[in-house]
Formats: C-alpha cells, structure tokens, sequence
C-alpha cells in the first residue's frame, strides 16, 4: 500500500502543493511517519504503541527491573526470576523489530528516500507524543518532557439512556445492571462458552445487557438483555450499574476508571491481560482468563466482584484521581496540537539522547576511560611499591655486608 501512494506521482504532488501544517498519526503502523518525513511535517503521535510494542521504551529510559514489558503479565514489582523472564520478553521485542519488521520499512526507505531512513529514528524524532495512558491507570515509570498523557480523553459525564433501555435498567430495583461487552473485533464466543455466560446471568437477581452477536444462547435468562450496540459510556456511568464485565481494551477500561465501574475481565489478545492487571494490582478489577473460563469460576469471580464492597470503593477512588486534573485531557491534547502548528514543530523538547551511540547514551566510554585510568594508577602504584622494595632490599643487604 505504502509503495502504491509513494509511486503516485500526482498523488505525492497535490500533497506536497497542499502545505499541510502537521501529520498527526498513530505510529503502531509507521506509513504515516514516512509521508511526514517525505513532506516534511512537524510530527505529533496519536500513541501508545510503535512498531515495536509499547511506545515509552523508544523515547524514555526504561529500566527492566520494575517496568514490564507487554505481553509479560508481570507488574512492577517483580520477582527475579520475573525480572529475567522481562529481560527475555524484551528481547523478543528488540529482535523482532531488528529483523523482521524492520525490514519491511528499511526497504520501502531505501526505495524512496536518498540516503535511506530508519523508522525507530522517525519515531523518536517525533515532536510530540499523544499517549494514551495516564499514571492512574498505568505504573510510574521515567518519562520525556515531549510525552503528553491524555488517558480518558474520550471520556465524558454520561448521557441519559434511549427511554427502552432506561425502562430495562430502572427494572432492576435495587440490585442493579451488569454491562457486558467483549468489544468489537470479537463478533461471538464459542456457543458452549456463551451458554455458560448466559446460564451464570440467569440466577442472578440483577438485570444483564449483553453486547452479542451471533446465536442466542439456549440458557439465556429473563433478565438478559441482548443488544448489537450499546450507549457503553451511558451505561457504566448510570447509577443502577454494578459491574462491567469486559475483555480489557484501553478504551473500555478508561471508561471504566472514568465512571467508576469494578471490572470482571475476560482477556482475549492484545494489550488486553496487561490493561486488566493494572486494575486488578489496584484492587478495582478481578481477572478471569479465557483457558479458565467455566460456568462455576465465572459465576464465583462476577459474585466476588458484585459483592466484595473494596472492588467498587477502589474503583471509585481510581475515578476520583483520574478526574481531579487542572485540564481535561482532550483539552490538553488540542492544545498540544495547536502548539505545534503554531510553532512548526516542538524540537526544544525533544532529548539529544536518541542521536547518541548506545556506548555514549550508557557512559560506556567514560567507564572504560575512568576504569583504564584507575587501572593505570593502580599499575602505576603497584611498579613504584616494588622498586621501593627492591631498593630497600639492597640497601638492606649492603648493611649487613658492612
């Protein structure tokens, strides 16, 4: 595809002639940091992912000791034995992008650019970075002044409900609504998985809205509402809500944090374990994984999460902090947006520490350059001690002669 646009000559001309102010792209698939870099634009990343996995450890000094590499499932307190298994995990990741995604775009750089281009350098001579992430949902880690956080930014106060649906949730009484949504790459369950899902709601005296496709469930219960769509945002900020049970994906969690929500997750692929045990290491989420997944455990993890008071208090707490913030996060990224148009870029926050040699970056040099010097007084030291002694053997030697 990228080949295809970069091959059409009129295309790339009405693009140039068009005098865009700035590329504003999500950087997990890199054509649009190579049409920037060919036109020429001030860059601004709608991220949270590169090429590479998570966007941080391109830009950010990212110690391994109690940062977790996606995909490894550990938090950030780690085990050894956790941290070398994080060491391996990124080094997964350093080989993949090294050898086989690399690659790709090296080739469509060399093709197009002169002198060629590298796409792990495009991207950390971004201008400014949109992460999708705030540090009410994600653990502490270092950072760059160029990273701006806007976590939730689609998140707002929740709308009222179509009036049926209102009607459906108001039925509840006083035991609520359980929301349910696996989001929408997954368009259904396997049936013997669904009908255990369905079978679990039936006994429990809240009311279930249940974004599904596919074949409705045979154990399916009076209180079970199935839907195509759902007013989601509208829904987990209702005050009949009690529990969203979900597959973890970034928006849906921040949506919870947002309204306030406990979470029964059910992880799928992705990001999805990861974003879950980030809630789950705060007390606000339980965790039931797929390769577990059975009638009796999801009905015992949903009553835990109905139940136990601290999944909800937690929660809550998380939505207090994620909202107390001087600007609202989309405020804060449109400013950022507009700053960078205005200024043609954002170069003053960007750290020289990309354009550095590994061996500089690590002071490696500079260890090598004291450890030879300290050697070398060392030698230096240990040769006069040894003609000192030699020489007072001598002397020593000469007087008992005398």
């Amino acid at each position: 595809m990228l080949a295809r646009i970069f091959d059409d000559k009129e295309l790339m001309k009405s693009l140039q002639g068009a005098q865009y102010d700035m590329m504003l792209t999500d950087p997990n698939l890199a054509g649009g940091l190579l049409m920037a870099h060919y036109l020429k634009l001030p860059v601004v990343l709608n991220a949270r992912w590169i090429t590479s996995g998570e966007g941080h450890f391109a830009i950010a000094p990212s110690p391994l000791s109690y940062i977790p590499v996606t995909g490894s499932g550990f938090t950030d307190k780690m085990t050894f034995v956790q941290r070398v298994q994080n060491m391996l995990h990124y080094s997964i990741i350093v080989y993949q992008q090294r050898f086989v995604v690399g690659p790709i775009y090296d080739a469509i750089c060399a093709k197009y650019f002169e002198g060629g281009c590298d796409i792990i350098s495009l991207i950390q001579e971004a201008d400014i970075w949109l992460m999708r992430s705030d540090f009410v949902f994600d653990f502490p880690r270092p950072t760059m002044p160029n990273v701006v956080y806007m976590g939730g930014f689609q998140c707002k106060p929740a709308q009222p409900l179509p009036p049926d649906l209102e009607e459906f949730v108001q039925s509840a009484g006083e035991h609520g609504v359980i929301v349910m949504s696996l989001g929408t790459l997954v368009n259904a369950l396997p049936v013997d998985i669904t009908d255990q899902i369905a079978s679990v709601f039936a006994k429990l005296p809240q009311k279930v809205i249940w974004r599904h496709r596919g074949k409705i469930p045979s154990t399916l219960g009076n209180n079970t509402l199935l839907v195509d769509w759902m007013p989601q945002k509208d829904l987990l900020g209702h005050p009949q809500t009690r529990a969203f049970v979900a597959h973890g994906g970034t928006n849906g969690v921040q949506e919870a944090i947002y309204h306030g929500t406990p979470v029964l997750g059910i992880p799928l692929f992705f990001d999805q374990y990861d974003n879950l045990l980030r809630l789950q290491e705060r007390g606000a989420a339980k965790i039931l994984e797929l390769a577990m997944f059975n009638g009796p455990n999801f009905q015992q993890a949903l009553n835990q999460v109905l139940t136990h008071a601290p999944y909800r208090e937690n929660m809550q707490r998380l939505s207090r902090l994620h909202r107390d913030q001087p600007i609202k996060p989309m405020d804060k990224a449109l400013f950022w947006l507009e700053f960078v148009m205005r200024h043609k870029g954002a170069s003053h926050l960007r750290t020289s520490a990309n354009r550095m040699p590994w061996y500089s970056y690590h002071s490696v040099d500079v260890l090598l350059l004291l450890l030879a010097a300290g050697g070398g007084v060392l030698l230096f030291t240990g040769l006069l001690i040894r003609i000192l002694w030699r020489t007072c053997r001598k002397n020593r030697n000469k007087t008992k002669q005398h």
